[in-house]
C-alpha cells in the first residue's frame, strides 16, 4: 500500500524523487574490483561487519554511494567509503548500482 502512495504522489507531482542515470552493469562488473576487498566477490561478504550489495536495490545504492562521496554519512567505515568513491564519477557510481542490483543475492 505504501509504495502505491508514493508512487501516486510521485505522478501527482506533490514530490519528486532524484534522477539516477541508468547504469550498465557490465561496465560496474569492470569497475567493481576495489569492492571485492571488503563486499566479497559478486557483493557477497565474508566478514559480517560489511553489507553485502548483491541483488541490492540500484536507487538506494546509487543514493548511498553519492552520499558517502558528499560527505552526508558517518562513523563506521564512512571515511574509508568516502575515500573509495570519492574518484568516481556519476556515471561510475550507476554503473556500480546496476552491477550489484543484478546480482543474486
Amino acid at each position: 500500500m505504501m509504495k502505491f502512495v508514493s508512487a501516486m504522489a510521485v505522478m501527482l507531482g506533490l514530490f519528486s524523487l532524484p534522477v539516477m542515470a541508468a547504469g550498465d552493469a557490465a561496465a560496474g562488473k569492470d569497475k567493481s574490483a576495489s569492492c571485492m576487498a571488503c563486499h566479497g566477490a559478486e557483493g557477497k561478504v565474508s566478514m559480517p561487519m560489511y553489507p553485502n550489495l548483491a541483488g541490492q536495490n540500484a536507487m538506494y545504492l546509487e543514493h548511498a554511494l553519492q552520499a558517502y562521496k558528499k560527505g552526508e554519512r558517518n562513523g563506521g567505515q564512512a571515511e574509508v567509503m568516502k575515500a573509495y568513491v570519492s574518484p568516481l564519477s556519476d556515471a561510475d557510481i550507476a554503473d556500480l548500482a546496476a552491477y550489484y542490483s543484478s546480482l543474486k543475492p
